[in-house]
């Protein structure tokens, strides 16, 4: 008799939660002769001081150095880098001119405009931390430079781990052109995500294939959507790789249509996206496609949708749109003002200012010796507080442990390592391994540990590796304390407003494809937009209350474009990537501690309603495209997954 798994609370499997993947080798070597090398050349020059602050920006732009091509490089390592100089402004300044109650509230307001701002994205996020951070150090950390000097040298550290990435090969630099290598595998990986998905079709592994695609596109997306020069893209690869990914769109539109149907599609139907996988990964023709199978809509948009991949393949020019929404400055303002934005900026705030007190009066009680750097417990809190990282009990879990382990493992290496040559080292093979390390929280603190302790102890600090286990405890309990306490307003508010993002994106697509409907049926353009307001398209029960909670008013930006099929693939695009967004943020609230855990409830199912409807929607796009006209069939299905929405709407 077999005994029952033992299931683990989903607060202590996140924290046990490793993920997995080949090695990126490309950024170890990177992280390699990014720290060390710049420590080692201010240790020579007689200004250590300066190589700390170069390292410590080093690294913290090696966290922020994750696969991908390296113009979205620039934006992700580049805007962190810029904040966080301007942090290590403020908290110099700061420092100097202000008195402990003054640095407390200039600091404090710091957190809460730095937490508002987090609730932008991912490099709004690593900016935000990348500022409090620093701050913590030019206020806490004494060094003979001044504040633009600082500056300077954060600048410089973190601009050369950039032009690393800029200027070293990566995976897949030698199949064409050396530059847009990470767009390649980008690109790739898209293809390779349709083929699976139809792989998948009928199975009960088609929902997470699905999101896996999403996943591909938004990284593809992402990975062409940097930072550039020019307004259009300024060589015929870049255009080839563009037009590639356009011709993608369709082959995914395709495909989830075929898996929304719930039937196997041909095994031959999947090798197509592969060939195409494997011309883009090695830049070459895509040679003979295989036989069409055109038995049902979705089987003939998906061979359609071969054909003209193949013909972008063959072509050296391409398309420049990657079908992504701008988002206009009144709507960033907004996404910061909300619910999200005001609730985790007051969180940052109250958790930043309470540990600046903190650590400044243990300051002024002689806690930390002969030595005043009192930022460790500051800076501990910024990483703690951040829900980027997983939730909150995991945070603490994994930071305490990591900084444990660090510091025990610093403090033998301090006992036997000749100085400053061992120590410095020490921080270039821990720069090495922060790209491995940063799969876990607690690994990436335990070597984020090792090469801080390094650092200030090549910039004269003694050894002080049970001080900073004391601190990051103290941090811990300061975050465990402020993550539970009540604040104004709903909480989960930054979950909410995620969903309610990916509502509104859903509604525009749905719209957008009920007019494509009237348009074809000779309707007239005001048609779908009056059918979905009147109900007609929630039918019977719930149809009303649909109009209140998902069909509001039209979102700032829902401009259609000449070309309605091009305005899909974009409406798609973004209902699918908010989506994402809404079911990482659940996930993360899902596994907090059952009293933060209930402010989420009731959002999984949300969340799964709506995407039941984007891929409806989907379906009925495809079928559209084939016959002209939606079938009573797809009408049905269409208003049930409306309805389905209106009614946890309406429950919730």
């Amino acid at each position: 008799m077999s005994r029952p798994a033992v299931v683990l609370p989903p607060w202590l499997a996140h924290a046990l939660r490793t993920q997995r993947g080949p090695v990126p080798w490309s950024a170890v070597g990177r992280g390699g002769l990014a720290a060390g090398p710049l420590l080692l050349g201010a240790v020579l020059a007689g200004r250590p001081s300066v190589g700390v602050v170069a390292a410590i920006a080093a690294m913290l732009a090696g966290i922020n150095d994750r696969p991908g091509s390296r113009r979205a490089a620039v934006r992700r390592m580049g805007v962190p880098a810029v904040a966080g100089a301007a942090g290590l402004l403020v908290g110099t300044y700061g420092g100097e001119e202000l008195g402990a109650v003054g640095l407390t509230l200039l600091l404090t307001l710091a957190g809460l405009l730095a937490g508002a701002v987090s609730a932008v994205g991912p490099v709004a996020s690593g900016a935000a931390t990348q500022l409090l951070v620093a701050s913590a150090i030019g206020a806490g950390m004494p060094l003979p430079e001044t504040g633009w000097q600082r500056a300077l040298a954060f600048l410089g550290g973190a601009g050369w781990l950039l032009v690393l990435r800029l200027v070293l090969p990566g995976p897949g630099s030698f199949a064409g052109d050396f530059r847009f290598d990470g767009e390649r595998v980008a690109v790739a990986s898209v293809y390779d995500a349709v083929a699976e998905l139809l792989d998948g079709a009928g199975t009960d592994r088609a929902t997470a294939r699905r999101a896996a695609l999403t996943a591909a596109l938004d990284h593809a997306q992402d990975a062409l959507a940097g930072p550039r020069l020019r307004r259009y893209a300024s060589s015929s690869a870049e255009r080839r790789l563009r037009a590639q990914y356009a011709a993608a769109l369709p082959l995914a539109e395709a495909a989830t249509a075929l898996a929304w149907a719930g039937e196997a599609v041909p095994v031959r139907a999947a090798e197509g996206p592969r060939r195409l996988a494997s011309a883009v990964r090695a830049n070459t023709a895509t040679g003979p496609l295989p036989a069409p199978s055109r038995s049902a809509p979705a089987l003939r948009a998906l061979d359609d949708a071969l054909l003209r991949a193949a013909d972008a393949f063959d072509r050296a020019e391409g398309h420049e749109d990657l079908h992504t929404r701008r988002r206009p400055l009144p709507s960033l303002v907004r996404r910061v003002l909300g619910a999200g934005g005001r609730e985790y900026g007051l969180r940052v705030a109250l958790c930043f200012g309470v540990s600046v007190a903190v650590a400044q009066g243990l300051h002024h009680l002689h806690w930390y010796g002969q030595h005043t750097h009192w930022y460790w417990l500051p800076a501990t809190a910024v990483f703690l507080v951040k829900p980027d990282l997983g939730p909150l009990v995991s945070r603490v879990l994994c930071r305490a442990a990591g900084t444990v382990l660090g510091a025990l493992l610093f403090a033998g290496f301090a006992a036997v390592l000749p100085r400053p040559e061992g120590l410095v080292a020490l921080v270039a093979v821990c720069g090495a391994l922060i790209p491995v390390a940063t799969r876990h929280f607690a690994a990436q603190t335990a070597v984020v540990t090792l090469l801080v302790l390094a650092l200030v102890m090549v910039g004269g600090e003694p050894q002080a590796s049970v001080g900073r286990i004391g601190e990051t405890l103290l941090a811990c309990a300061i975050v465990l304390v402020v993550g539970h306490l009540p604040m104004p307003g709903q909480r989960g508010g930054g979950v909410r407003a995620r969903l309610g993002a990916a509502e509104n994106a859903a509604r525009a697509y749905v719209a957008h494809v009920l007019r494509e409907a009237d348009a074809e049926a000779g309707r007239g353009d005001g048609g779908a937009d009056g059918a979905l307001e009147g109900g007609a398209v929630g039918g019977g029960p719930g149809g009303g209350e649909s109009r209140g909670s998902l069909w509001g008013p039209r979102p700032v930006g829902s401009r259609v474009s000449r070309d309605p099929r091009v305005t899909r693939w974009t409406l798609r695009r973004e209902a699918y990537r908010t989506l994402a967004e809404a079911r990482a943020a659940i996930a993360l609230a899902a596994a907090e501690l059952p009293p933060l855990a209930r402010h989420a409830e009731g959002t999984a199912e949300v969340a799964g309603a709506l995407e039941r409807l984007v891929d409806t929607t989907t379906a009925c796009a495809v079928h559209l495209d084939d016959s002209g006209r939606l079938t009573t069939r797809y009408a049905r299905q269409l208003t049930g997954a409306v309805d389905e929405l209106a009614v946890l709407r309406r429950v919730g």
